[in-house]
């Protein structure tokens, strides 16, 4: 499958995002807001301070997105689910953005001069959030529902799809859905455990970033993710994402379902500073002395050098020649030593001279 119809570079507000421009970062405030208006307003600061480009939060109410019969029905909570003190249902209402703080969160973020937008679980939270976002982000969870995905891309904006939990089948099946509307789509490998354990660096397999660039050349790449520390992101970089979206928040020992696997302001400014050192140090694929190894190209490579002193009109014998360094500009490589032999010299030159195209001829 070959899908090459995207428009590149995407623009959300004043970032141009392709695989030539810096790395996009979002801060997934999620549910590290505890319900409160201030802490999420003082997240966004935090957040914006410590580098990232996008603020985002999750739009959802517990009654559209999760049934509190089926999870109980499953005989007990699993996963990162298992340790929390309340049901399934009870954590979500709990986490629920008020509608009400909408206005404020998007002007702390024009403040911040960081983008807002969010992960909207329900349609009618797709179209009322639609008018103060410029972009949607589609959670892995509803890479199966196509309906929301169609409806999203139909806003015709940027959006974001996080393809944890998901066969290739899955992901192959939701980008036609969205490629059929918008083309304006940034594909995200992601892995859905959020336990922070150090096993999940396990499963995280950054080379599907590979399998995407193959099916979808012309889509934008990206990694939503969840393990600790900066090696996924810094990898994923090295492979091509330019979307990077994380967790956030100030303290990682507060209480609530999300504090424990985010990044906090230190640990997120670090993965900043080290993925631009990384955008730099990736350059260019074209191989060439560079400017900042004029002088050592010149020190460090070998040129044929006489191993004695000899008058001008004698003839050069692979005796006379040996390869060390330096290398000025007008030597001749070892690679053209053959080239001299049997030449002679144009002047008298002595030991340890190079030999430069104009001192040598036939006789």
């Amino acid at each position: 499958m070959n899908i090459s119809n995207t428009h590149s570079p995407l623009i959300v507000n004043s970032h141009s995002i392709s695989e030539s421009d810096p790395t996009y970062f979002i801060a997934d405030i999620a549910a590290n807001h505890d319900g409160d208006l201030e802490k999420a307003k003082e997240l966004i600061w935090l957040s914006a301070e410590a580098g990232a480009d996008a603020a985002k939060f999750q739009h959802f109410k517990a009654d559209t997105i999760v049934s509190d019969f089926g999870f109980k029905s499953l005989g007990g909570q699993q996963s990162h689910q298992s340790t929390w003190e309340k049901s399934v249902y009870e954590v979500y209402a709990d986490a629920e953005v008020d509608l009400n703080w909408t206005e404020e969160l998007v002007n702390t973020c024009k403040q911040a001069e960081i983008d807002f937008f969010t992960s909207p679980y329900d349609f009618d939270l797709a179209d009322y959030i639609d008018q103060f976002v410029p972009a949607h982000k589609i959670g892995s969870g509803d890479i199966t529902w196509h309906a929301m995905l169609e409806h999203i891309a139909k806003k015709n904006k940027p959006y974001f799809l996080a393809t944890g939990a998901s066969e290739l089948a899955d992901v192959v099946a939701a980008v036609e859905a969205c490629l059929k509307i918008n083309p304006k789509l940034v594909l995200m490998q992601c892995n859905t455990n959020y336990t922070a354990s150090l096993e999940n660096f396990a499963y995280i397999n950054l080379n599907v970033l590979k399998t995407y660039r193959t099916l979808f050349p012309e889509l934008v790449l990206g990694l939503s993710d969840h393990t600790p520390g900066h090696s996924t992101v810094l990898g994923a970089v090295a492979l091509g994402a330019r979307v990077i979206e994380k967790h956030f928040t100030d303290d990682n020992q507060r209480n609530g379902p999300d504090h424990k696997f985010s990044m906090n302001p230190v640990t997120w400014k670090e993965m900043v500073d080290r993925t631009r050192e990384l955008e730099a140090a990736l350059g260019s694929p074209i191989k060439k002395v560079e400017a900042n190894e004029a002088e050592t190209v010149v020190l460090q490579r070998r040129s044929v050098r006489l191993t004695r002193d000899m008058k001008a009109g004698e003839v050069l014998v692979e005796a006379d020649l040996e390869c060390l360094r330096p290398a000025p500009v007008d030597a001749f490589l070892p690679y053209q030593l053959q080239d001299v032999i049997g030449l002679s010299l144009k002047q008298d030159m002595v030991k340890g001279e190079h030999l430069r195209p104009d001192l040598v001829g036939k006789l």
